[in-house]
């Protein structure tokens, strides 16, 4: 994604948020995860590489707390339905090849799901919007198919990595609707949602992405009409152990958590260091 925490990992411009969040009846806005890369990567000049052993830490974590991490669709599913209080969302940004080899064990193991976000116009290609760095291969066609089969949730992050708010008219429409159906086509699944590429969200870019047919839209900081096609997530790195889990939990908690009876109680509990 090209960031570092310090951008990727603090709120912008909270006040104009809307505090209508996916479930209207709580105001709750979930928990997201925002990964990238995971491997055992000593140059990550963007801060998007968590190694594989940090990874297995912060999976075991939130079981310890007795939270299931699981793919978009799955979590808010579960929040239309009035559920969903012990369910994260993971989310894993452009594609690399390398959550095959080092996550999706992880996550199977630990019984989670997650949503991968690839680049439709770089299948089998690597990172090459990052301007420094090293380069880092992306998934191929049927990487991307066995992961779909493995249960693992396919959404789009555009076609080349590029901002839609400085993005021409026709390239946005490729970006959302043509990345869309590739990724159907070459999944065989349902491509519902999209990530909007360096979090650049608009009002504009999120009506062409609920006009595209998809069902939600993951950025990450929050935004003028946070809520279902806007989702707001949190930055997680190489840096983040049991206590920044912790700390980065209950900011969001108390920024977007659930409001209703028992809210207290409920967020000791998840914040509780096992």
């Amino acid at each position: 994604m090209g960031m570092t925490e310090g951008s990727a990992g603090r709120p912008r411009g909270r006040a104009a948020c809307s505090r209508r969040g996916v479930d209207a009846a709580t105001g709750r806005v979930p928990a997201v995860l925002m990964y990238h890369s995971i491997s055992p990567c000593t140059e990550d000049p963007y801060r998007i590489t968590v190694s594989p052993g940090r990874f297995a830490r912060q999976m075991l974590w939130l079981r310890r707390r007795g939270l299931r991490g699981v793919a978009m669709s799955e979590l808010l599913a579960a929040i239309g339905n009035g559920e969903g209080r012990k369910l994260v969302g993971l989310t894993f940004d452009d594609g690399y090849a390398d959550f095959a080899e080092y996550a999706a064990g992880v996550l199977a193991g630990h019984g989670f799901t997650a949503t991968v976000f690839v680049l439709a116009g770089r299948l089998s290609g690597e990172n090459a919007w990052d301007t420094a760095g090293p380069r880092k291969p992306l998934l191929s066609e049927p990487g991307v198919r066995q992961l779909a089969r493995a249960g693992f949730e396919i959404g789009s992050h555009g076609w080349h990595h590029v901002s839609l708010r400085e993005a021409p008219v026709e390239t946005v429409a490729a970006e959302i609707s043509d990345s869309r159906a590739v990724l159907q086509s070459v999944s065989g699944q349902s491509v519902t949602g999209f990530c909007y590429p360096y979090g650049h969200v608009s009002a504009e870019s999120i009506a062409r992405v609920r006009d595209a047919g998809y069902e939600y839209g993951c950025a990450i900081w929050p935004f003028a009409e946070t809520g279902r096609y806007a989702l707001p997530r949190i930055y997680i790195g190489e840096a983040d152990s049991s206590p920044r889990l912790t700390a980065k939990a209950a900011r969001h908690w108390l920024t977007w958590g659930y409001r209703g009876p028992g809210a207290t109680a409920l967020a000791g509990k998840f914040l509780r260091i096992a």
